[in-house]
């Protein structure tokens, strides 16, 4: 594979330098360019091909947050920010990872490896998926049954990761997560990327089973411990965002499973 070409955007010197010095010992990592400010990143991703944005959030004149929204095309975005409250709106852009400054070279570490993993896949992942589902009766799946109900424990989607076709259970599935065209896929022991959009696959699972909490984000209502304001809390711990055009489905949906919010 070729090196995943990164910017870093920050509009303190000493914060690039940070993820320069940290970047310079991954080979599989090329700087293409370093910019301080959000129009000249701007004039970079128009004339560069970028695969990872390493981005500051708290600039002058145009946020972090605000000049991704305003890509039609972005790369892949990790959001780097002296500041925690931050961290609900890296979920509205879809960022990769979420730094904390001062960065730690083992954080660091972490977030460019889940990068590399991400770009990589994407790479590779070209295929489709198909769902079935299985009977004690006969052991035959059948690739074009859809799992619209949620009887059968059972249950199961297959999807294309690389070259592979894998085999998930439907009860194994925590939340997915939309990328573009991509679709990232959390399990209760791995995490998948597929090339599918996270409206298409909703078509093909079960509506009592599975449900959009945001743009973003849908999740297995079987894995839902607490609703607690705009977010959902996840069995696993994770708190995902509800976005506000899905805030009354969800809730009503809730209700109706009985799990009751905490405000």
């Amino acid at each position: 594979m070729s090196k995943i070409k990164c910017l870093i955007v920050d509009d303190e010197p000493l914060a690039i330098k940070v993820i320069e010095n940290y970047l310079m010992r991954l080979n599989e990592f090329e700087i293409v360019a370093k910019c301080e400010s959000a129009i000249e990143a701007f004039n970079v991703l128009q004339n560069q091909k970028i695969d990872l944005m390493f981005l500051d959030i708290n600039m002058p004149m145009l946020t972090g947050i605000d000049f991704v929204k305003s890509l039609e095309q972005k790369p892949e975005v990790i959001l780097t920010t002296a500041y925690r409250e931050y961290a609900l709106e890296g979920f509205e852009i879809s960022a990769l990872d979420y730094l904390l400054k001062p960065i730690s070279f083992q954080r660091f570490l972490k977030a460019a490896n889940k990068a590399s993993k991400l770009i990589q896949t994407k790479e590779a992942a070209k295929g489709n998926i198909s769902t079935a589902t299985t009977s004690s009766s006969s052991p035959k799946v059948t690739s074009t049954t859809t799992a619209k109900s949620s009887s059968d424990e059972d249950a199961f989607i297959f999807l294309k990761v690389e070259k592979k076709m894998v085999k998930v259970k439907l009860d194994d599935i925590i939340y997915m997560e939309s990328l573009k065209d991509y679709l990232r896929v959390y399990t209760k022991d791995q995490e998948m990327v597929v090339h599918y959009t996270l409206t298409k696959i909703l078509e093909n699972l079960p509506e009592d089973e599975f449900i959009r909490v945001h743009r973003s984000f849908a999740i297995s209502l079987n894995k839902v411990n607490a609703i607690e304001g705009n977010q959902v809390e996840l069995k696993n711990g994770k708190m995902l965002p509800i976005g506000r055009l899905y805030q009354q489905v969800v809730k009503d949906t809730i209700y109706s499973k009985g799990i009751m919010p905490t405000n």
